[in-house]
C-alpha cells in the first residue's frame, strides 16, 4: 500500500529554512516531488542540488510570498515542469512580537503581507490548477498564536487567526473540487521565527518560551500524516505543541 506522497508534486514556501526546509527534506525522502520557494535563492538552490545529487526530485523558484505575481510563477513553474500541482504548502511567515503601544507599524504590515496576503497569494497560484485537475491538498501554517492571544502577539495572533478563517472558508468552498484543505498550528518548534523580532525584552521573553522548542521536523510529520490520508479523508486541522509548552 502506498503512502500517498510518493510521487506527489508539492509547492513550498519559505523554503530555505526551518519548517519549510525540514518539510522539503521529508517529504523528498517519502518520494515527493519539491518546489522549494523563497527569498533567499542560494539556500533553496543548495537544498534543491542536495535532494537532485541524492537521485530525488526538486527544484527552486526565487519567491517573495508578498508579490502575487512571483507566487504565480512559482506555482506555474511547477506545473510547467512536472505537469500538475498536487500539493501547496503555503509556510512562509514572520513573527516580529510587540506591545500594540509601541506602534511598530513596519512590523505590522510585514506581518499582514506576509503572514496573510502571502497565504491568500498562494491559495490564488494553486486553486486554479487544482480546479481543473479537480484534486489537490492546500496546506496552510497558523500557529499556537492562532488559537490564544498572549500580551505582545496581538497582531501575530490577528495574522494566524486570520489564516484559520481562511482555510475553513477555504475547505467549505473547495468541495465541488475534491480538493483536500488543512491548517497546522505549531507551538514552539526549533526555526528561525524568533530572529524576526526586533524588540530586546519581547525577544527576550519569548526565548524563555522557545526554551521547549521541538525540532523541525516534528511539522514535517505532521504535514506528511495530513497528506497521506486516503483521498477521501480530509484532515482539516492539526494543533502541535511541545509537551511541556505551557502556552
Amino acid at each position: 500500500m502506498g503512502n500517498n506522497i510518493e510521487g506527489k508534486i508539492v509547492v513550498i514556501t519559505g523554503a530555505s529554512s526551518g519548517l519549510g526546509e525540514a518539510t522539503a527534506r521529508h517529504l523528498s525522502q517519502l518520494g515527493a516531488t519539491v518546489v522549494l520557494g523563497a527569498r533567499r535563492l542560494e539556500r533553496i538552490q543548495a537544498l534543491a542540488k542536495e535532494l537532485t545529487d541524492s537521485g530525488r526530485k526538486a527544484m527552486a523558484v526565487q519567491t517573495d510570498v508578498t508579490q502575487s505575481e512571483q507566487v504565480k510563477k512559482l506555482v506555474d513553474a511547477a506545473v510547467a515542469a512536472y505537469g500538475r500541482i498536487d500539493v501547496m504548502i503555503n509556510n512562509a511567515g514572520l513573527m516580529p512580537h510587540s506591545p500594540l503601544d509601541r506602534l511598530k507599524i513596519a512590523d505590522w504590515d510585514r506581518m499582514i503581507d506576509v503572514n496573510i496576503k502571502g497565504v491568500l497569494y498562494g491559495i490564488a497560484a494553486a486553486l486554479p490548477h487544482m480546479q481543473q485537475q479537480k484534486s489537490g491538498h492546500i496546506i496552510n501554517v497558523s500557529s499556537v498564536a492562532g488559537h490564544k492571544v498572549r500580551p505582545g502577539s496581538a497582531v501575530y495572533a490577528a495574522t494566524k487567526h486570520a489564516v484559520r478563517a481562511l482555510s475553513e472558508g477555504l475547505r467549505q468552498e473547495v468541495k465541488p473540487y475534491n480538493l483536500r484543505t488543512t491548517v497546522i498550528s505549531p507551538g514552539a518548534v526549533a526555526t528561525e521565527l524568533p530572529n524576526s523580532i526586533t524588540e530586546a525584552d519581547v525577544a527576550a521573553s519569548v526565548k524563555k518560551i522557545y526554551e521547549t522548542a521541538i525540532p523541525a521536523d516534528s511539522f514535517a510529520r505532521a504535514v506528511a500524516y495530513a497528506m497521506s490520508q486516503p483521498d477521501d479523508i480530509d484532515v482539516n486541522e492539526i494543533l502541535f505543541r511541545p509537551t511541556r509548552q505551557e502556552v
